[in-house]
This record gives C-alpha cells, structure tokens and sequence, in this order.
C-alpha cells in the first residue's frame, strides 16, 4: 500500500512538472512532432537523465534491486511505431493527455479512450503476440553497460555531457 501511495504522490507531481513545463500544450507537442520546438525532448531527456542517476545511486547503495526488462527489438519496434502513430493523430501522448483532460481539454479524451481501448486490444491478442511480436529479435535482460562490459557511472556521465551538450545546441538553435 505505501508503494502505492507513493507512485500516487510521483505521479501527481510528475503531473505538476509536465503542466508547470508547459509540455502539455498542444503547441508544444504540434512543435515536438514537426522537430520545431524542443521543449518535450528537454523535459522527458532530463527526466530519463535524473531517473538513471536516482536509480543506479538507489541500487549501489542496496536501497532497490534493478528488474531489468528483456528486450524484444519486435515488440520494441511495433509499439513505437504505434505510440508515434497515436501521438501524431491526437497530438498528445499518454501523459501529457491525462494532463490536458486536468486542464480541462475534453480532445484528450480520445487519447485516454483509445489508451484504454488499445490495452484491451493487446490483453486479447496477447496469446497470439507471445509466438509471434514478442519473440522476434529478443535479445533478453541486456544494458548498454552491460553489452560494453564497462560501469554503469562511465555510461550516466556519458548520458548527461551528451544531454547537457544537445540542450546546448538546441539553445544556439532556438529549439
């Protein structure tokens, strides 16, 4: 139940950030999608840049244990594709459509219903994606760590110089 309460309380604030950030505004996301404003790439990279140091930091300090998810290149490619078909109609992507809906943009909606409708879809093809999507290219519990045979400290900094680099051009860029 406390694990609960705290994704309850992570996500409201996740929430806050994404309307704080102005990332949940349509033009935003219009701007993201034609590659014209990088706003969204901004927030979600220094999202994935302060998750990775949080929870590598959590787990060598043997506060968490890592589940690392296998990775299916089939599953992987179809469900980009998907998400960016979706997010290209609507305009919204998963977040940042339930944000719009808190805002009060009924067009969200359709987003939230077809998210709903979609995991109905894949809970009844499961049976057949497991012989077939979800078994093409599985490469199984892999990191990039992992596969370069370095440590998980050499990679973040990497991910960060590379961040904060590409946040610089964008600026020089207007982006």
């Amino acid at each position: 139940m406390k694990l609960l309460i705290y994704g309850l309380i992570t996500g409201i604030l996740f929430g806050f950030l994404l309307q704080k950030a102005r990332v949940i505004r349509y033009d935003k996301q219009l701007g993201a999608l034609r590659l014209q404003d990088m706003t969204i790439v901004k927030f979600m990279f220094s999202s994935v840049l302060v998750g990775m140091v949080g929870i590598y930091l959590l787990n060598d300090l043997g506060l968490v244990k890592l589940s690392i998810k296998g990775t299916v290149l089939g599953a992987q490619i179809v469900g980009g594709l998907l998400f960016g078909i979706g997010w290209g109609l609507l305009g919204y992507c998963p977040g940042t459509s339930a944000g719009a809906l808190g805002e009060g943009r009924w067009d969200a909606l359709w987003g939230i219903v077809g998210m709903l409708v979609g995991a109905a879809v894949y809970a009844e093809a499961y049976p057949a994606l497991k012989k077939t999507v979800l078994t093409w290219g599985d490469l199984g519990k892999i990191t990039i760590p992992g596969v370069l045979g370095i440590n998980h400290w050499f990679v973040i900094v990497l991910c960060i110089v590379g961040g904060l680099l590409l946040f610089r051009w964008f600026e020089k860029k207007g982006l």
